[in-house]
């Protein structure tokens, strides 16, 4: 039997839905884990890029500083971490090991959409009389709205693959079918677990895109800005509205 029709199999079989160890839990505790993280990240990243974006100083330090995690593997800071006294403290390896993964594509994002906002609209609200909070919170984040939900999107999915590790460390989520697989020499389970994770990333990333879409505060100024750019209905690449003029 070959290994995709292994794990379809075994995705198919009731009994690995139900239980402490079936699917179901396993999925709870990943979305948990995954969600709580991704919570963590934002109250730490946002506030810091959003502001540093709105006063223009000190930008460039924070993502130049929150782009070194990248260069560290989470594997090796987790297996510190688990190694460390905050090993016997259940999920918090895990959890500290994504948020320092997760923090560097909502920083840098959500700074650069910050400063790439439209400066003439900008100051535009500024000469209107908006204070620094209404600027930040009426002009500046809605046109840094895109940019944001891009960084939000790279690190949702990130978190959502790479919780798979907590049960290297011990914890729960998708990553214990995968290594209960390969404990049991079985690789249907291996295939399905890691199934399960991809089709969870890409499911979440879809409905992050809908509600992206859905959320936009600028949603409906660029549906009539794309609609002012159409040319209009019937007309041909050399119309003026003119009449033609009479043969001689």
């Amino acid at each position: 039997m070959g290994a995709i029709a292994g794990a379809w199999q075994w995705l198919t079989t009731a009994a690995h839905w139900a239980g402490e160890k079936g699917v179901w839990h396993r999925l709870a505790e990943h979305l948990w884990l995954s969600g709580l993280c991704l919570a963590l990240s934002c109250l730490i990243a946002l506030p810091v890029a959003l502001w540093l974006g709105h006063l223009g100083k000190g930008g460039a330090l924070a993502v130049n500083l929150s782009n070194v995690g990248r260069a560290v593997p989470t594997f090796a800071v987790l297996v510190l971490l688990t190694l460390s006294p905050l090993g016997t403290r259940g999920d918090w390896p895990t959890i500290i090991a994504l948020v320092l993964f997760a923090v560097p594509p909502l920083l840098t994002n959500a700074y650069l959409g910050m400063r790439e906002a439209d400066r003439d609209v900008v100051e535009a609200a500024r000469g209107m009389g908006m204070s620094g909070p209404q600027l930040l919170l009426r002009v500046e984040i809605p046109l840094a709205y895109p940019l944001i939900m891009t960084g939000l999107r790279s690190a949702t999915v990130q978190v959502v693959a790479t919780a798979t590790l907590a049960a290297l460390a011990g914890g729960g989520g998708l990553g214990r079918i995968v290594t209960a697989g390969f404990g049991n020499y079985d690789t249907a389970q291996v295939v399905a677990g890691a199934l399960l994770v991809a089709v969870l990333a890409l499911t979440v990333e879809g409905v992050l895109v809908l509600a992206e879409r859905l959320l936009d505060p600028m949603r409906g100024r660029r549906r009539a800005a794309r609609r002012a750019s159409y040319p209009a209905k019937g007309a041909g690449p050399g119309a003026t509205g003119a009449a033609p003029a009479p043969a001689p």
